[in-house]
């Protein structure tokens, strides 16, 4: 299950970009409940991202009111990502099959601290 969440974390970094301003930081808990139902895609075991997965996203999209919290959000990401299994070419695949809009290349090597 923790395995889950950190995957999800990594598809959601992309989401940290859809929002403007703001001042807090999204918590950890709040993009891994978020981004849980990508891992299936995110890993190459599903074809396509699930529904749930998109909805996901796109709430974790509506939560980003600063820079601060997209950075966040690609750090608890980036926890986990590489130990489970996230795969590039599908993680990069995400914005687009969930017809989410974003203006950075989706990535496991995304530096966050360039987000802004």
């Amino acid at each position: 299950m923790k395995s889950l969440f950190l995957s999800m974390l990594f598809l959601l970094s992309f989401l940290f970009f859809l929002a403007n301003n703001g001042e807090a930081a999204v918590p950890c808990t709040t993009v891994d409940a978020n981004a849980a139902a990508c891992l299936g895609f995110a890993t190459g075991m599903a074809a396509k991202p699930s529904d749930a997965c998109c909805n996901g996203l796109r709430q974790l999209a509506q939560t980003v009111k600063s820079v601060n919290d997209k950075k966040a959000i690609c750090r608890c990401l980036k926890v986990g990502a590489k130990s489970l299994g996230i795969q590039d070419r599908f993680l990069s695949m995400i914005p687009q099959a969930c017809n989410i809009k974003v203006d950075f290349p989706v990535s496991v090597n995304t530096n966050c601290e360039t987000i802004h």
